[in-house]
């Protein structure tokens, strides 16, 4: 497994490394969903679908609700159940400029993960990166709180760890000051309940595990019906901006001792494991022992899965579509192989698929 110790926390030097992908494209912007789909007169399973499998030359086009025409009872689905927190923050600069403040990832009680952004204007309505911060600045808060900038995180400077000083409870505080972290591409804030899940019950990301968005509750009771199951694990998610190829930072996890004996109960049985999203990837595959076995796990994972790596717990995934050069698309050719990635990728770009977290969803099976 490749964890990091969890009563440390995460190396403090933990530097987001370069991950290449052999998978590149241009993204126009028509296909940057901007809103969410109910604000488009969908509910949230009648997005599109994309289903490729990896033995299979042809692909489906089809609706989300209609996913349970594409698994076969005993299969089992791997939800990430973690909310998202309202991470973003009004903030002001030691010298009163207005900047947006991104909470990513807490580490202890009063310590954070941080990345200070510009704020928004209106030529620009949404937050850009801050170039300005340094170690030793002290960001303003609402609510008389503070950010103390203590160090950077990793090499680029682009995330910090903050000592975050307020004065009650940090849930209760987002809860008054906080919203959900948006970029360029959704230009209007929208309530929190658009960022969670239905699977959604651990506090703790900053952004939401959208693979899952998808879901609504006929659906999963529709799956269950048909003899799919369904099990959690927990992966608090960062932020999502990081530059091209840079991969995620280490992120705390939780895979429980029923899900890991649910898992390798399915792949003894010889059905397909589906992972919702790349999170649960991630947290899985911390969870393989050197036997091939998935074992209960918790603490931080810092790992990194490519093709060269491969992927030994999961034989499928639901996802998004993820942005050209992200770092995530290794993992996605880990998981589908290339062809079958680079297939589908052209097929959504033709057909007009929607990009991000309010955008549309791609089924890869074996």
């Amino acid at each position: 497994m490749s964890t990091v110790d969890s009563d440390a926390g995460p190396r403090r030097d933990a530097a987001p490394r370069n991950i290449p992908t052999g998978l590149d494209f241009n993204l126009p912007e028509a296909l940057e969903a901007s809103r969410p789909p109910e604000a488009r007169g969908l509910a949230r399973d009648q997005i599109r679908l994309l289903v490729g499998w990896r033995n299979r030359p042809e692909l489906a086009h089809t609706v989300f609700h209609r996913l349970p025409d594409y698994l076969d009872a005993g299969d089992l689905l791997v939800v990430n159940n973690s909310a998202t927190l309202p991470a973003a923050l009004d903030a002001w600069a030691p010298d009163g400029t207005a900047m947006e403040l991104h909470l990513s990832t807490q580490l202890e009680t009063d310590l954070w993960v941080v990345e200070p952004r510009r704020a928004p204007t209106p030529t620009s309505p949404a937050s850009q990166p801050f170039p300005g911060a340094s170690g030793g600045m002290t960001i303003r808060l609402p609510g008389r709180g503070r950010a103390e900038l203590l160090a950077a995180y990793g090499t680029p400077g682009r995330l910090w760890i903050a000592a975050l000083v307020v004065r009650i409870p940090v849930d209760e505080w987002l809860a008054q000051h906080g919203r959900p972290i948006r970029y360029r591409y959704v230009p209007s804030d929208w309530p929190l309940d658009y960022y969670q899940t239905v699977f959604a019950q651990e506090r703790g990301s900053a952004e939401m595990p959208s693979a899952a968005r998808p879901f609504s509750a006929e659906l999963v009771a529709n799956l269950v019906s048909r003899g799919v199951a369904i099990a959690p694990v927990t992966l608090h998610c960062g932020v999502s901006s990081p530059e091209k190829h840079e991969a995620p930072a280490p992120e705390r996890f939780q895979v429980p001792e029923s899900t890991a004996d649910l898992v390798n109960l399915t792949r003894r049985r010889g059905r397909k494991v589906i992972a919702v999203g790349t999170t649960v990837v991630r947290a899985l595959e911390t969870a393989v022992d050197g036997d091939g076995e998935v074992r209960a796990a918790s603490g931080w994972t810092d790992l990194i899965i490519t093709a060269g790596r491969g992927v030994r717990a999961v034989d499928g995934m639901i996802t998004g579509w993820h942005e050209p050069a992200a770092s995530h698309l290794a993992m996605l050719e880990a998981v589908a192989g290339s062809d079958l990635l680079a297939r589908s990728y052209q097929a959504a770009l033709a057909c007009g698929y929607l990009w991000h977290e309010f955008g549309d969803s791609h089924l890869i099976l074996p």
